[in-house]
């Protein structure tokens, strides 16, 4: 046999075995498939029995549950009819207890209304007696019943009047007794319980330096330095023999107090002539605005007063550099203000208000311009600018009698600023001097023709002229005010403004016999 036959048969033989291995593989994963779904349908019938035992147990639950809801409503149904029941034998019971209540109700009724038609009969019988009575007393009397009537109130009036009369005078009796100890005692219990601080204002201060090398060097080369320093600051500046001493002179304490902190300064650094003595100067000047302002904060603070513009506060703090008579006016001002709210408690005002304008009742005195108004005038304008209330604007205005009264707070101040400063011996000038300056005035005014009486009121702030009518006419007046004015401008030194009023009257006297 040939070699190629050999590899043929061999080659057949081999596709034939794995031909059979193919076949039994095959029918061994027949068999295996077999098993596998036979496996299958048992589980799913195993399932399928536990799913249907476990929807008759659900559906045996919830017919267990819906049994038992159903027993429940029926219990709570048969509950609400029991209480129907029992509802319904209660307004049955009702009814007929309102039935014997409505037939007594009605009983009663007939009742009233029998004691009713009694009660005219009687009243118609009562009218009929009175009315004999009355026309009885008509007969015995010879008066009908208005004409009694008429003379018995008139009679009742006369006895009323007369009583109301002595009730008044009694009253006016007595308040005249009391009213004068009253005012005293509040007065005096305010200045009691204010307590005073006493401060003098010179012309004049002296500035204390080490060594008279100073004065050297303050004059300059030809007197430059004390030139520029007088003609920045506005004082005049006095180096004499006196030693250790530089007399600083001028009736403004603002440029003093500017003049001394600015030498003080320039000695201190050494650096004196035209060019620092200016810079120093203005920056002096800025430091005291600053503490004018602070000085105003601070006093609004310790009295209590908020809500002021911040001008009013610069003119408050102003005032720590004003004075008159001696009298500090910043110190006046809170003197006056604390009397101003003290005498309103003694009164039951507000004593807020009444420090408040007590505050500001001189604010005149220190405005940034000098118009020609009474200082009391333009401080009420300056509060009305500056939006201050009515009463307060009138108190300020009113308190030198410029304008009328308006409030009780006006009088209030009028009284303290007396208290406090235009009383004799409140201020520096002694008793003596102040009376001779009033009799001054007073004689001066006397020495015109025509003129009767003369009276200086408001601590000499006034003056009133009282001429005769027959000697001055009414344009005669007038000239008469402007010549004394004058005269006592051009004679007298006088702080502040004197009114000049002249007063001509008409009297008319007869004398019946």
């Amino acid at each position: 046999m040939s070699p190629v036959i050999t590899i043929i048969i061999v080659a057949v033989a081999a596709a034939a075995g794995a031909a059979v291995a193919v076949i039994i593989q095959r029918n061994m994963a027949r068999s295996k498939a077999k098993l596998i779904i036979s496996e299958a349908e048992t589980q799913a019938e195993d399932i399928k029995r536990k799913k249907q035992l476990e929807g008759k147990e659900a559906a045996l639950k919830i017919t267990t549950d819906a049994e038992k809801q159903a027993n429940q409503r029926l219990a709570k149904i048969q509950a609400s009819e029991n209480k129907i029941k029992q509802r319904e034998l209660q307004l049955n019971q009702q009814q007929g207890e309102n039935q014997r209540t409505r037939n007594e109700l009605d009983s009663l009724r007939q009742q009233l209304d029998n004691r009713a038609i009694a009660l005219d009969n009687s009243k118609t019988e009562i009218e009929r007696m009175h009315h004999q009575a009355q026309e009885q007393l008509e007969h015995i009397s010879g008066l009908s019943s208005e004409d009694a009537k008429e003379k018995l109130i008139e009679s009742l009036k006369d006895e009323a009047k007369t009583a109301a009369a002595s009730y008044i005078n009694d009253i006016m009796a007595d308040a005249k007794m009391t009213a004068n100890k009253e005012a005293k005692r509040i007065v005096v219990q305010s200045i009691q319980r204010v307590a005073t601080e006493t401060a003098i204002e010179n012309s004049v201060t002296v500035f204390h330096i080490d060594s008279d090398e100073i004065k050297g060097r303050i004059i300059g080369r030809e007197g430059r330095n004390i030139r520029a320093l007088e003609a920045a600051t506005g004082i005049e500046i006095i180096v004499d023999d006196t030693p250790e001493a530089i007399v600083l002179s001028g009736f403004d304490p603002v440029r003093r107090e500017i003049a001394r902190l600015a030498l003080h300064q320039l000695v201190a650094d050494g650096r004196i002539h035209p060019a620092r003595i200016e810079e120093v100067v203005a920056k002096v000047r800025r430091q005291i605005e600053e503490e004018i302002i602070e000085t105003g904060k601070r006093t609004c603070i310790d009295l209590g007063i908020h809500g002021l513009h911040p001008d009013l506060i610069r003119m408050v703090g102003k005032m720590k550099y004003r004075s008159s008579y001696g009298q500090n006016l910043l110190q006046h001002s809170r003197e006056t203000a604390n009397l101003c709210a003290i005498m309103a408690s003694e009164l039951g005002l507000n004593p807020k208000k009444a420090r408040r304008a007590g505050l500001l009742h001189d604010i005149g005195k220190v405005p940034d311009e000098e118009p020609e108004l009474p200082h009391a005038l333009l401080g009420m304008k300056l509060a009305e600018k500056y939006k201050e209330k009515a009463e307060i604007c009138n108190a300020i205005g009113a308190h030198h009698d410029e304008i009328e009264q308006t409030s009780l707070l006006a009088p209030i101040v009028q009284v303290c600023d007396a208290i406090s400063g235009a009383r004799p011996g409140a201020r520096r000038e002694i008793v003596e001097a102040y009376i001779k300056r009033l009799n001054d005035l007073e004689q001066l005014a006397l020495s015109y023709p025509g003129v009767t009486k003369t009276y200086a009121i408001q601590a000499g702030r006034e003056l009133r002229v009282i001429v005769g009518a027959e000697k001055i006419d009414d344009n005669e007046t007038e000239k008469l005010s402007a010549e004394i004015a004058k005269r006592i401008q051009d004679e007298m030194t006088y702080p502040g403004q004197v009114k000049i009023t002249v007063i001509r009257e008409t009297r008319a006297v007869s004398f019946a016999k």
